[in-house]
């Protein structure tokens, strides 16, 4: 899928944007400051409804605006055209249409537009908490199997049962043995879910980050939550007491984690911020060929600022291996020659000069 035509406004210090986006690669070149990031937030407002720069949408929505508004034009593989709108107030409320019907949540966008974002904040994959690299996980997980999501509501209304039973204590036995069950049954269907997605995402992975750097000893590892020798319900019986002191549960597929490590030691510690950067890029390109292999669905790349912590040899290899992808890709830098001359000759490509918010197109894409 691509991204064929773009509208956004009241978003940041963009002035009102209509784009025909190439199919394949977009560049965004422009002094720092000058809005380019700001127009990867709203493609990702677009695609997810929530901005990846803040949690708040108070300094995403400009200040004589009361709400910022999107609009985009999805093309499948498969020739069919889907339309996509979102609308987000500075209290949070929202509108979600596609195609014309309101939606009341945000996993339709998602599914239409399958967004992987590469930034300077990417090290975070593997600096960051658990949580992270769940999110992560997760997503890939929900673009190919589509038991995941009502799985994962099951699993989420069963966890918020049972906390508020650790907390208040107001459930009767018959009534929480009931939840603890569903919680029990949703967290192994996750679970199974998550190992088998990570089985297929390794050897991909591990192909893609060898023809970006040599990191010999790199492992890539899942640990589920829980003890993987003893059942989700023994786990959760002999911790109860526990649970209940600290008012939430401990075990469980909320705990999981994706564990990159050299050796001993978490790869973290030990890679530089351009090593680091270079394997998130890794994992993200691997999920873009898992997806193309088992729905022939491809994402769309934002990558702003390509040049951060990567020498030329390394964006050269980044931009190839996104290139093989067939995807489409928005890609940000500060000079035009920072990025233009990565591409083939014959890829599709458009250019786009942004200025205090203004966005010019200067190359048009070639077929």
């Amino acid at each position: 899928m691509a991204l064929t035509r773009l509208s956004v406004s009241g978003v940041r210090n963009l002035h009102p944007v209509n784009l025909t986006p190439s199919p394949r690669i977009n560049l965004l070149f422009g002094a720092n400051g000058s809005g380019k990031t700001s127009l990867l937030e709203a493609i990702h407002l677009l695609g997810l409804a929530r901005s990846f720069r803040s949690t708040r949408l108070t300094p995403v929505i400009q200040y004589e605006q009361a709400h910022c508004q999107l609009f985009g034009e999805v093309l499948f593989a498969d020739g069919l055209r889907s339309q996509l709108g979102v609308q987000r107030d500075r209290q949070g409320e929202f509108v979600i249409r596609q195609d014309g019907k309101n939606l009341r949540s945000a996993a339709a966008l998602a599914e239409c537009l399958p967004l992987q974002l590469i930034n300077p904040d990417s090290f975070r994959l593997l600096e960051g908490s658990p949580k992270v690299r769940r999110q992560f996980l997760d997503w890939g997980v929900f673009h190919v199997e589509h038991q995941f999501l009502p799985t994962w509501q099951r699993l989420q209304t069963a966890l918020r049962q049972r906390n508020s039973w650790l907390r208040h204590g107001r459930m009767d036995a018959a009534l929480q043995a009931a939840w603890d069950r569903e919680l029990v049954t949703a967290s192994e269907q996750i679970d199974r879910l998550r190992q088998a997605y990570l089985q297929q995402l390794k050897p991909a992975f591990e192909q893609v980050l060898a023809e970006l750097i040599d990191l010999s000893g790199l492992t890539l590892s899942y640990s589920r939550g829980w003890d993987k020798e003893r059942d989700l319900a023994e786990v959760l019986q002999a911790g109860l007491e526990r649970d209940r002191q600290l008012g939430y549960t401990q075990a469980g597929p909320q705990r999981a984690d994706l564990r990159l490590r050299i050796g001993s030691h978490n790869a973290a510690d030990v890679l530089s911020r351009g090593q680091q950067k270079l394997v998130v890029c890794a994992l993200r390109i691997a999920q873009g060929h898992l997806l193309q292999a088992v729905k022939r669905g491809r994402c769309v790349y934002l990558v702003d600022d390509l040049p951060s912590e990567l020498d030329e040899q390394h964006r050269r290899a980044l931009c190839r291996l996104l290139e093989a992808l067939d995807c489409q890709v928005f890609i940000t830098g500060v000079e035009a020659a920072q990025i233009e001359s990565f591409w083939r000759e014959d890829t599709p490509l458009a250019m786009f000069h942004v200025e205090h918010g203004r966005i010019t197109q200067t190359l048009a894409h070639q077929e």
